[in-house]
């Protein structure tokens, strides 16, 4: 059985002045110690570059991971702007988004920068949370598979294992709308992503493989998608920023579990 990761984007939010209070409410909010909660349930955070630091100093003691929002292929240059993964490192960072939907849209992403993102990664030891979706458009054209293969097709044909590789699945007309995926369109889609896994590295890497659903997902929500067979957790955005609400969609899961 798939172990359910939980992993809250915070985009362009938070500050160092509050982070301390978050994790005090989100811990309260559980109402369980957190330790036994992390027995059954993965938690992790994507946080800005500026709060990297003192994420991983809030987080000490706990199995809490937290993760970056980009990085950088190269390791130095003239990249003004960039992160590289060696900076993360020293953070005692080993975990990124990649090309989430954002990033495609607003700063040119592409399916080339984002297969050489992940196989860096996994050279280095790192753990690529990939983003994949199609738009309102390529969905009401009966893109979505096709849309998904292109996308993954370029990673899978740059690297060797799935081992450490985690699948965001972006409706991206669900982002920031309000909106969500039903339960049944969105296991249909990770089902086909699974599915093409397979294709690629076999049965058992596919099985193993975390395939989180990252369309406005909340509280109201949560239970009916992680019933769902192919759905392993969520890549949360606005509510993760509320402790009371991440702690209730941890919590769903950890009753799942």
């Amino acid at each position: 059985m798939r172990k359910q990761l939980l992993a809250g984007n915070w985009k362009m939010n938070g500050s160092v002045s509050t982070i301390e209070a978050y994790f005090s409410d989100f811990r309260e909010c559980l109402g369980l110690p957190i330790s036994d909660v992390l027995k059954k349930v993965d938690i992790c955070f994507a946080v800005p570059f500026t709060l990297l630091a003192k994420a991983k100093e809030v987080f000490k003691g706990t199995d809490v991971q937290v993760a970056a929002q980009n990085c950088h292929f190269e390791e130095k240059g003239a990249y003004t702007g960039e992160v590289s993964l060696g900076m993360l490192a020293e953070l005692g960072i080993n975990s990124s988004l990649v090309a989430h939907s954002e990033r495609r849209q607003y700063y040119n992403e592409t399916d080339q920068s984002t297969s050489h993102k992940v196989k860096c990664m996994l050279d280095k030891g790192f753990i690529p949370i990939l983003c994949v979706g199609e738009t309102q458009a390529e969905r009401e054209q009966g893109l979505t598979n096709k849309v998904l293969e292109s996308q993954l097709s370029a990673v899978f044909a740059c690297i060797d294992k799935l081992d450490s590789v985690v699948i965001a699945y972006e409706p991206v007309w669900a982002i920031g709308t309000g909106l969500a995926a039903t339960p049944e369109l969105a296991d249909e889609a990770h089902r086909f992503i699974r599915e093409f896994a397979k294709k690629r590295f076999g049965g058992e890497a596919a099985a193993k493989l975390k395939i989180l659903y990252g369309g406005s997902m909340k509280p109201e929500n949560t239970d009916s998608l992680l019933a769902k067979e192919h759905i392993d957790g969520g890549l949360v955005g606005g509510a993760s920023l509320k402790p009371s609400d991440f702690a209730s969609m941890v919590k769903s899961a950890y009753q799942r579990a």
